[in-house]
């Protein structure tokens, strides 16, 4: 009793429970809910990347996916797992220990989804090329997060572009989704269409749809962790989840090796398809741009969002900062951070602030204690790769189009009554999908923003910083595409 007493007091007066109206069980509870909401990550992650061929044989995008790769027979795809989940652990405990905040970290959807089908799928680059990218990005949120140019660009993208860019890359991930789910296909007549209904892969991933679909109208938590796994339990029977090399369900986690510093610094210049130097910098130049933008965006977007409900966060907490790490909010975004940046090293996509931790915050999580629960939780999750190995594609495609619902949700914060704020944010949304890239939909918005503003009188509502952005992307789609 002395000693859990003990223990009681220093959690106590570490994360200030007592000062912020909470105590450890509610904590520990708040931390186990935030866990099982987010938890998917840890099959989606390496579902998305191994289509960036990271895989043992190098294979891309659907060729991964109808190999039957998994963490269960593939050693890069195992390497996946445990970066996805080291980076989770070391970025929450940075979150938890440090600006001692209820929120968790893991790899972005969206963002994983911009690291394999644009940078590595569309642009070219190696994955280790891409994980480059990503570790730039993340040096360069730590610099902004620690001078005052993090407030002015904050303040130079309008509301309405912030939000159509989350839900143009909701879009984006349900495409992506319903292709990995054979929901549809691609079409010569029509780009795309609907897949084979009667096939067994299909139906499945409709199955899965309508469990997580039911499971989250009814509030369930957890909802997307559970139709993955009932998901993968029927398809059992239907012969598409192979349980035939599952020997054993815990056991050592797979070696970190095959991603572990596979950073490439000098796949960054390698040649576009003109050789043009201006080229191949203006597209290295946006391609950080949109890692650096969607993190930072992605990450104030949740902290302020669900933050400020709960007064963890004050709502003008973020214009009040002037740089450095005074504030939890400040400490908060470093730790965002400071998650990419581990994360290119161990070998996973951009790491970022997940939304799910509002789950865990409405159970009353107000401190670090909430994080770091979340932390252990994920650290216990990498010796079941076994387990996890078998789930199929068919069981995280739902899982995919879900979030893709949810994040599309952030469009109704533009004002379509202003067509000048509207019809950019609309191309912002329709591009993403249409050009299965979230770099052109974000370069749509900024080159279309001025444009409307300018011909309705309104160009000084307009940050010069826009101007300058717009005026970039509009010179790369001009002369350095196609």
């Amino acid at each position: 009793m002395v000693k859990n007493n003990e223990k009681r007091g220093f959690l106590d007066n570490f994360f200030k429970l007592k000062e912020n109206g909470t105590s450890v069980k509610t904590e520990v509870i708040a931390g186990i809910t935030t866990f099982i909401t987010m938890a998917y990550i840890i099959f989606v992650n390496p579902s998305i990347l191994m289509q960036a061929g990271m895989n043992a044989k190098g294979l891309l995008g659907t060729q991964a996916v109808k190999a039957g790769l998994s963490i269960a027979n593939d050693p890069v795809i195992g390497a996946v797992f445990v970066a996805t989940i080291l980076s989770s652990v070391a970025a929450t405990l940075v979150m938890g220990l440090f600006a001692n905040v209820p929120f968790a970290l893991s790899a972005g959807m969206g963002m994983n989804a911009f690291f394999t089908f644009y940078v590595v799928l569309t642009l070219h680059y190696s994955w280790q090329a891409a994980l480059s990218l990503a570790l730039i990005s993340g040096i360069i949120n730590i610099v902004i997060t620690a001078t005052k140019l993090r407030i002015l660009i904050i303040k130079a993208i309008p509301q309405s572009l912030r939000s159509a860019i989350g839900a143009g890359i909701g879009l984006f991930i349900a495409i992506i989704g319903m292709e990995n789910g054979g929901i549809v296909t691609k079409s010569s007549d029509t780009l795309i269409t609907l897949g084979n209904f009667k096939d067994p892969g299909v139906i499945l991933t409709v199955i899965g749809i309508v469990i997580i679909a039911i499971l989250m109208s009814r509030g369930v938590k957890g909802a997307i962790l559970i139709g993955i796994i009932a998901t993968t339990i029927i398809g059992i029977p239907m012969g598409i989840t192979n349980i035939s090399n599952l020997k054993t369900i815990v056991q050592m986690p797979p070696s970190l090796a095959p991603t572990f510093m596979k950073l490439d610094f000098a796949g960054l210049l390698k040649p576009g398809t003109d050789g043009n130097i201006i080229s191949i910098l203006t597209g290295l130049i946006t391609v950080i741009l949109a890692f650096s933008l969607a993190d930072m965006f992605d990450a104030i977007g949740t902290l302020i969002g669900t933050g400020t409900k709960t007064g963890i966060f004050k709502e003008d907490d973020f214009e009040k900062s002037n740089g450095g790490f005074k504030t939890k909010f400040e400490r908060a975004l470093f730790a965002d951070a400071i998650g990419t940046t581990l994360g290119s090293f161990l070998g996973t996509s951009t790491i970022t602030t997940y939304v799910e931790s509002a789950s865990g915050i409405s159970e009353g999580g107000k401190t670090g204690l909430t994080s770091t629960v979340v932390a252990i939780l994920f650290l216990v999750s990498l010796f079941f790769a076994p387990i996890i190995g078998i789930v199929p594609s068919q069981a995280t495609a739902p899982a995919l189009i879900i979030v893709g619902a949810l994040m599309i949700g952030s469009v109704t914060k533009v004002n379509f009554e202003d067509f000048s704020e509207a019809f950019p944010a609309f191309m912002t949304i329709a591009i993403m999908p249409f050009t299965y890239s979230i770099s052109n939909g974000i370069a749509a918005g900024f080159i279309f923003y001025p444009i409307t503003k300018i011909v309705v009188g309104k160009a000084k509502e307009v940050h010069p910083l826009m101007y300058i952005i717009g005026f970039l992307f509009l010179l790369r789609f001009a002369f350095f595409m196609g």
